[in-house]
């Protein structure tokens, strides 16, 4: 079972497509998108909330501070924040519970559990940097949504399957999104020289 938050940064996108890929996966979600994530996902995609919602397995208010996820009690792999705004970051960072996004990340840290934050901002205050390193240090992975050129993306979909898969790769989650690196099958080499001539 993973935890899902979406808040309100730009990049919902990120979020929808791990929904839809751990679905697939049959991996069991517990969703929590914020009141500003919902205003997000209905500017940059096409999808409803009740959409979104729907490719969750369990989904809750983000004011639902009695949601089974804010206890550490309920088994799970970890947390993804997909994407984490910075007054996520700072909420966590600090302890802030104020909603249930928070609170599942703060219960993920204290029960040593993996809390991945996809922080999307640019460029970065040395307030966000103290915070990204303080969860840091309390056990989180902050992984800004940074697109691979190497697989030669042919479109938008190809980059953000790509930054997926990293994510999943550390929930140990198997997926067939093509995001790992592949040394090329030729090298660039000098000839050797041979009684024969060059090879």
């Amino acid at each position: 079972m993973l935890v899902i938050g979406i808040t309100g940064a730009s990049g919902a996108v990120y979020g929808i497509r791990m929904l839809e890929v751990l679905k697939e996966a049959g991996v069991e979600t517990h969703l929590v998108v914020s009141k500003w994530a919902e205003e997000t996902i209905k500017l940059e995609t096409a999808r409803t909330i009740s959409e979104v919602r729907k490719l969750a397995t369990h989904w809750y208010d983000e004011s639902d501070l009695a949601a089974p996820i804010s206890s550490g009690s309920l088994k799970s792999l970890g947390m993804v924040v997909v994407p984490c705004s910075v007054r996520t970051l700072s909420s966590i960072a600090n302890g802030f519970s104020h909603n249930l996004i928070a609170r599942a990340a703060d219960v993920t840290l204290k029960e040593r559990r993996r809390l991945v934050l996809v922080v999307r901002e640019t460029p970065l205050s040395s307030i966000h940097l103290e915070n990204m390193l303080r969860v840091t240090r309390a056990g989180a992975i902050v992984m800004p949504p940074n697109p691979a050129f190497y697989m030669k993306p042919a479109s938008l979909d190809d980059l953000v399957d790509c930054f997926v898969g990293r994510v999943l790769d550390l929930f140990g989650v198997e997926h067939g999104l093509r995001c790992r690196w592949q040394a090329p099958l030729t090298r660039n080499e000098e000839p050797v020289e041979t009684e024969d001539g060059p090879e």
